[in-house]
């Protein structure tokens, strides 16, 4: 059995549940960039940790900077099993932040996204230590992480509370991403999102708005977790009140095959890195 089919092997149990990918984090292979830090802290708690991926070369003007925030259902997620992500984005030329955050039961909305304000305004405050440049930040996001990324986009109220002002973030992506998902149906959103007050405040797409930063959603038409509708009702929205939203609905990809499409090992299945940085570039 080849790599390819050894991973996919091990990677089948964890789609459905978005699972951290430690055992392809360990055997895939890796982009040319650096780990500059590990285990920054942006809080008290010890999970309010960050790693800082850069590129090998440094750039002659500042990079922009990304940060990459996990998905796992809110409930489960470790930075450090992200590696590859943060260096394939590195190598593309963004100084790469990718944060760990609070996790459901320990907090429940909106600690988590609390937590991703908090990461990414500590991601501007150390951007020129790294050669990035603090006013040029851009979210990404994948699954739940997704729902962070492009939540902060549209409701800046939370990075303003972080001391960072919103105007520092140029766009986001997000990669099948839950964008308007109430009524609460699942264990997981029931358990992230249930006992808010107003229920409302929960969705992305209740807070679209024409100003907001440009966002690339992005879904696979495969995907029977995170359903195509929740970025293609979202683009619709923004689109319609005139902001720039662009939506790519990639065949054949479900909701885990959607992320791993930022590997080396399996970027050939489609050209999700190359759309999402292309994207970004543009905007920042």
């Amino acid at each position: 059995m080849d790599r390819r089919a050894l991973l996919s092997a091990a990677l089948a149990p964890l789609a459905a549940a978005c699972s951290p990918l430690a055992a392809f984090n360990r055997l895939s292979p890796k982009d040319p960039a650096r780990r500059q830090a590990s285990g920054l802290a942006y809080g008290d708690h010890p999970r309010q940790r960050l790693d800082v991926y850069s590129p090998r070369l440094h750039p002659e003007t500042p990079a922009p900077v990304l940060v990459f925030f996990y998905g796992g259902s809110w409930d489960s997620g470790r930075r450090q099993d992200y590696a590859w992500v943060g260096q394939a984005f590195a190598a593309r030329g963004f100084v790469t932040v990718v944060p760990d955050y609070r996790l459901v039961p320990e907090v429940v909305f909106p600690g988590f996204v609390e937590d991703a304000a908090a990461a990414t305004a500590k991601a501007r405050e150390i951007a020129p230590r790294f050669g990035g440049d603090p006013d040029r930040i851009v979210l990404v996001g994948h699954s739940a992480g997704a729902y962070i990324a492009v939540f902060l986009a549209l409701a800046d109220a939370y990075l303003r509370r972080a001391g960072l002002d919103p105007k520092a973030v140029r766009a986001a992506a997000g990669l099948a991403g839950p964008y308007d998902f109430y009524p609460f149906d699942v264990p997981s959103s029931i358990a992230a999102f249930g006992q808010a007050p107003d229920p409302r405040v929960t969705q992305p797409i209740n807070f679209a708005r024409a100003d907001a930063p440009p966002l690339f959603l992005a879904t696979g038409d495969k995907d029977t977790t995170v359903a195509p509708y929740h970025s293609q009702r979202l683009a619709a929205k923004q689109q319609a009140l005139g902001a720039e939203a662009e939506l790519k609905v990639y065949p054949g990809l479900d909701h885990v095959e959607i992320v791993l499409a930022l590997s080396r090992l399996f970027r050939g299945k489609a050209p999700v890195l190359d759309d999402v940085t292309t994207f970004l570039k543009a905007n920042v």
